[in-house]
């Protein structure tokens, strides 16, 4: 009955009810996406005016939420496999409106810091949360697509946060706005957990839990919505097919063992020191190169369109290289475009650069993920790649305590040499690592 459920929902077109679920899982991810934006306008506020805090103080701050993602994403991803997808996305969402409601309200920097590492458990669980559940319920031939689409509509989340703030930054309204910004986002993550209740259960899960009678009314929901598309993708046929949740769920999880771990751990270690914290603190680089605050967010809100760019110009080429050469590009791009951002006083460079790296930012995190994925065998997978994203949050986390303080103390050209320093030491990790494997385009 398992496999049978399996291929029901693997034969499926795309359907009303599949729209839904991918609704939800946009709005859902553009909240985590806000939330995770704030973090660049709290590095922008809390490095000008009276506002300005001690290098450590700050550092912590900006490390606590990525601190909380290490331990939340693993603790609510075992939580999911056993109470189900929809059920944990909800209790996130409602973390997250509890955090942010702190966070907003938080009368001083330590209850801040304290309200954004709570959050982190939320911010980081939800984004493997949703790739699982719609992993579970998307057929194989739309799937890359269809999450792809989610990703790029969701990332608008990175400059709306930073916008909001500016906007509300001239006005005189007895509240400082980045708190406003919180608040705000605490009442959409409520609203959000709310809709959630909408949202069909993974009927693979349920099956795999030995759900069968909820498991086949769900799968007969799926095929009595009105459907989408007509079929399959013709230019899916010839992929393998994919493998059923249960057979999956019967393999074993050796994270640490696959050939060539160690270096694939050391990239996504090193590639959090690029694409995470760089952008994170661009707003810092701007105050300390003397723009105002209101200059700042709008620089950070232009640049932070370069996510959603990115993920679409992904989608386009990222499959028709051997993914190390991608990799590759995206890091050398990434030295100059940054390079390029550290060096210059004038808006439009610095708008263009930041731009240009937070494109080949998102094309990086979603390539090196892709190639993991493919590298590591299909019963090892899942295991080993959620082992090496904790050495990504663990860069994220590591990271602003080291570069903020060489930012304050000697200046953006010092901080960015170790950024460039860890874009280096990618190269020669992908010169030296397995060959990815390719996926062959059909006509």
């Amino acid at each position: 009955m398992n496999d049978d459920i399996a291929a029901r929902m693997d034969r499926l077109p795309l359907t009303a009810l599949h729209g839904l679920a991918l609704v939800l899982c946009t709005v859902g991810f553009l909240v985590d996406l806000i939330e995770i934006g704030l973090g660049t306008v709290l590095a922008s506020v809390f490095s000008s005016g009276s506002g300005r805090l001690p290098a450590a103080e700050l550092s912590l701050l900006l490390s606590s939420v990525y601190v909380g993602a290490i331990v939340g994403a693993p603790l609510l991803g075992a939580a999911a496999d056993r109470v189900g997808r929809r059920l944990v996305m909800m209790g996130v969402l409602a973390l997250l409106a509890l955090t942010s409601l702190a966070g907003g309200l938080s009368p001083d920097t330590l209850t801040l810091t304290r309200a954004r590492g709570l959050s982190g458990l939320a911010l980081g669980a939800f984004p493997p949360l949703m790739m699982s559940y719609l992993t579970d319920v998307l057929p194989p031939a739309r799937r890359g697509r269809c999450i792809l689409v989610v990703t790029g509509a969701a990332t608008l989340g990175l400059p709306a946060g930073v916008f909001v703030v500016r906007w509300l930054t001239p006005m005189d309204l007895g509240i400082e706005p980045w708190r406003l910004a919180f608040l705000a986002g605490a009442a959409a993550s409520a609203v959000v957990a709310g809709l959630y209740a909408l949202l069909p259960e993974s009927p693979r899960w349920l099956a795999s839990r030995g759900r069968l009678a909820e498991a086949q009314a769900l799968c007969e929901r799926f095929e009595r919505s009105r459907p989408w598309t007509s079929g399959p993708d013709p230019a899916s046929a010839g992929d393998a097919p994919a493998a059923s949740a249960s057979s999956m769920s019967s393999m074993p999880s050796l994270p640490a063992t696959a050939p060539g771990w160690p270096r694939i751990a050391a990239l996504f270690l090193l590639g959090a020191w690029s694409t995470v914290t760089f952008p994170l603190l661009t707003g810092a680089v701007l105050a300390a190169k003397g723009f105002n605050l209101s200059d700042t967010l709008l620089y950070l809100g232009l640049s932070t369109l370069g996510p959603t760019v990115g993920t679409l110009v992904a989608s386009l080429w990222i499959d028709r290289l051997e993914r190390r050469v991608a990799l590759g590009i995206c890091c050398a791009v990434l030295l100059v475009a940054g390079a390029a951002f550290v060096a210059t006083g004038e808006a439009a460079w610095l708008v263009a650069s930041s731009f240009l790296f937070g494109v080949f930012a998102v094309i990086y995190a979603a390539g090196i993920n892709i190639y993991a994925a493919e590298l590591f065998p299909t019963h090892r997978r899942a295991g080993s790649l959620a082992t090496a994203w904790a050495f990504n949050r663990l860069g994220a986390a590591i990271a602003p305590l080291v570069l903020l303080p060489l930012l304050r103390n000697e200046g953006p050209l010092a901080m960015f040499g170790v950024i460039a320093l860890c874009l280096v030491l990618n190269i020669a990790l992908l010169a030296s690592s397995p060959r990815g494997r390719e996926r062959r385009a059909v006509a």
